[in-house]
């Protein structure tokens, strides 16, 4: 499989979002700042990572702009159905990429178990998925969640939030916030 070319690929789909994120000092649209971030987190945490947790992690917000949570229904479940949906959209984008990037059926079923969070606390790999994805939103997303977000509320999505990250995860942010 050629990992360069699936990265492009991702790389090219998430600069078409017209929504703008700042990401260390530069502005990038948003999906695009969030998959390079999450590949910077992931460097970090798992430098050994094999190809399908390196694609996973890229495009995890693949496109995530034409998927808006407005069009789900307000509440609980609404968003739940949201997210559920978007891990298979964001799979399905990923999947056509990288098999057009000449990833082999195993390669793409292992991005699927990443992207649908399968088997977290079982598997070091898809652990260190979710601690990606947990660095990148409270680096890119929560300053400003938390400025529309009632305080009691947070706190909450906080504790889940910090409940779902291993240690590592946890001692990478503290460095990184200190």
């Amino acid at each position: 499989m050629n990992l360069e070319a699936a990265i492009s690929a991702i790389d090219a789909a998430n600069a078409e979002d017209p929504r703008i994120l700042e990401v260390r000092g530069s502005s990038r649209p948003w999906a695009l700042g969030e998959g390079e971030l999450a590949t910077l987190w992931l460097e970090q945490l798992a430098p050994d990572a094999p190809d399908a947790l390196r694609i996973a992690a890229r495009g995890h917000h693949i496109r995530r702009w034409e998927t808006p949570r407005a069009s789900y229904p307000e509440g609980r479940a609404g968003y739940l159905r949201w997210r559920k949906d978007l891990y298979d959209i964001a799979y399905n984008h990923v999947a056509r990429i990288a098999r057009d990037a000449g990833a082999n059926d195993a390669t793409i079923e292992r991005i699927g178990d990443f992207m649908h969070k399968r088997a977290l606390k079982t598997d070091r790999r898809a652990q260190q998925y979710e601690d990606v994805l947990c660095l990148v939103f409270l680096e890119s997303q929560f300053n400003d969640f938390a400025a529309r977000t009632d305080a009691d509320k947070l706190d909450g999505i906080v504790t889940k939030t910090l409940a779902k990250m291993s240690d590592a995860a946890k001692s990478a942010w503290e460095h990184f916030s200190a």
